[in-house]
């Protein structure tokens, strides 16, 4: 995605309205720009909290084997810590990977749409969850597996 000034405005002037369920109330213009702000926002946080996870596992993986030791109980603390601030870094990552194909989806005009089946993905899951990209029957299905 481009960080061009005037992308963003350009983008939200052509708006596509995000499809509803059948009963659901049309998006208004306002709840669509606050929803993909809400999306920007959580990809400038998570990319801030990226880098400073990051930093934290590769200074700590630099340091993995200063002042343990032979001490066992340090290099299974080490260890523990080490795989603590992976699995950090990596759901990070995975949510911001989310963000961002939600955002790529407004940009293609598919936002709100099932990837799975096709059908809208409902207003009030998106309000909730908008990094959905599956309706409830096929998250449901998918879960199954």
């Amino acid at each position: 995605m481009s960080d061009a000034p005037g992308k963003a405005a350009d983008q939200t002037a052509t708006l596509v309205p995000f499809p509803v369920r059948e009963g659901e109330e049309p998006w208004a213009r306002v709840e669509m720009d606050e929803l993909i702000a809400g999306l920007r926002a959580e990809v400038d946080r998570l990319t801030a909290e990226l880098v400073a996870t990051d930093a934290g596992l590769t200074e700590l993986l630099r340091n993995s084997g200063d002042g343990a030791g032979d001490d066992q109980a340090d290099s299974g603390s080490s260890a523990l810590e080490r795989e603590q601030k992976l699995t950090m870094v990596n759901n990070t990552r995975d949510l911001l990977l989310q963000n961002e194909h939600a955002l790529e989806r407004v940009e293609a005009g598919t936002y709100g749409a099932c990837e799975s089946c096709g059908m809208a993905i409902g207003k009030a899951r998106l309000q909730a969850f908008p990094r959905a990209m599956l309706c409830v029957a096929c998250k449901q299905r998918e879960e199954r597996r």
